[in-house]
């Protein structure tokens, strides 16, 4: 009974904390402010600074942030168990990582690459997938040298970028047309191959490519892929290919843009185990790719973590052999489809128009026949204007996605919400008892 109430006790404490903290952000920033480096004067507060504090402050169901709720499987949790014991675990690892769990993660991933990975020089483990972006950039870029990345992006891209001196250049996904005359997929939002083309110059040291993708859940097909292979080799550049949902797709096959012909040489390919197992807060990532990168990663990867948390290095590799003898990763795919076909349902039957996504775990919602009245403020765009309405009134929150824009294209993102469904599916079915409300907001057919 105790240990309910304590937990429960953490639980408001932290609802309390974070809501405060959403009330005082910037206190003292004024003050302080002749101190902070250029560098990282000019970071704001993020999305989830706002959306996550305004989803405990109304009671919402929490569909914004990609923060799973389900719960972990126990094999996972024995895992870990195993390691609350004496013994070495409980002491710094090898730098780039723990030798049973790079060789489990090079023996996984080389049919995939169509070679044998070598674990020691080709795998290097990372403090969560972001960590191994900071990595990445920080090693590779300097100072002028341009970073080309698609967006909407995962919003840690352009930081990074601009903390290691390089500059962005931005290809933008259009979002599907209105009148496409079915419903739209993922595969639906495409780049212009003219304006992709026009982003490479002689200054381009990389170029970042995620996919799956965040947030329109798009798998770039081969085509799409052979492009950007073709102008990483004409233009000398690095790939960046950030793979952290590749585990999560549904039915259609995952390209490695590595193994292209030509381009495991000159890329990195990152993932996560917070992705991959649902252990968002672990925060273990990985980095694979040939010597001759990922020696140099390695080796800065030594003055930034040192290494990343023992125990669970342990306790990840232990829980990936057990993954592949049970069939978690295809047990967790069809879990989480179910979850993608309901809440596309739901979106459906609330008279919004969700986007099917072909993998990840988010859905992009078209929600520009809803009329609404809210009060705007910074950042002022309809999405941000839509999501905090719909987290206050209609209690359901999600993320606005003009924040994984680039100023100039934010509009872009403007009539969109995302959604997350690995969530439990009580949250779910709540959700589907409160978006009905919106009918009363729907704007009239017009003919």
């Amino acid at each position: 009974m105790w240990a309910r109430r304590a937990t429960g006790g953490t639980v408001a404490l932290a609802r309390r904390a974070l809501l405060r903290s959403a009330e005082t952000t910037g206190a003292g920033v004024a003050r302080l402010s002749k101190y902070v480096s250029e560098r990282s004067s000019g970071f704001g507060d993020t999305v989830w600074t706002e959306f996550t504090p305004l989803a405990l402050k109304h009671k919402a169901v929490n569909l914004s942030q990609g923060l799973p709720s389900i719960p972990v499987e126990d094999f996972i949790i024995d895992a870990l168990r195993q390691q609350a014991q004496p013994g070495w675990q409980h002491q710094y690892s090898r730098a780039s990582g723990f030798p049973r769990l790079v060789e489990v993660i090079a023996d996984y991933y080389s049919p995939e690459y169509q070679r044998t990975l070598q674990p020691l020089t080709d795998v290097c483990i990372t403090s969560g997938a972001t960590q191994g972006l900071f990595l990445f950039f920080q090693t590779f870029v300097n100072p002028g040298d341009e970073v080309v990345i698609i967006e909407p992006f995962y919003d840690s891209y352009v930081p990074q970028v601009e903390m290691a001196g390089g500059v962005v250049k931005s290809v933008t996904l259009r979002p599907p047309k209105a009148d496409l005359g079915r419903p739209a997929t993922s595969a639906d939002w495409v780049w212009d191959p003219a304006e992709l083309e026009a982003a490479f110059s002689e200054r381009t040291k990389a170029v970042v490519i995620n996919t799956p993708h965040n947030p329109t859940g798009k798998m770039f097909s081969r085509e799409e892929l052979e492009l950007v292979a073709r102008l990483a080799q004409q233009h000398d550049a690095l790939v960046l290919a950030d793979g952290v949902y590749e585990m999560l797709t549904y039915g259609e096959e995952h390209l490695q843009i590595a193994a292209l012909p030509g381009m495991w040489e000159r890329t990195v390919t990152l993932g996560s185990a917070g992705k991959a197992f649902n252990l968002t807060g672990w925060k273990i990532g990985w980095a694979i790719g040939p010597q001759e990168l990922v020696q140099p990663m390695q080796l800065t990867q030594q003055y930034i973590p040192f290494c990343v948390s023992t125990p669970l290095q342990h306790a990840l590799a232990s829980a990936w052999e057990q993954a592949i003898e049970n069939g978690f990763f295809d047990r967790q795919r069809r879990r989480f489809l179910g979850k993608r076909e309901r809440l596309m349902e739901i979106l459906n039957d609330a008279g919004l128009q969700p986007c099917m996504p072909q993998a990840s775990y988010f859905i992009l919602a078209d929600t520009s026949n809803v009329e609404f009245e809210a009060p705007s403020q910074a950042p002022f765009a309809r999405d941000y204007d839509f999501c905090r309405w719909l987290t206050s009134e209609i209690g359901v929150a999600a993320i606005p996605p003009s924040c994984f824009y680039t100023e100039p294209n934010r509009h872009l993102g403007a009539r969109f919400a995302r959604f997350c469904y690995v969530k439990q599916d009580d949250e779910i079915e709540e959700a589907a008892r409160r978006l009905p409300r919106l009918a009363q907001y729907q704007r009239a057919a017009t003919h």
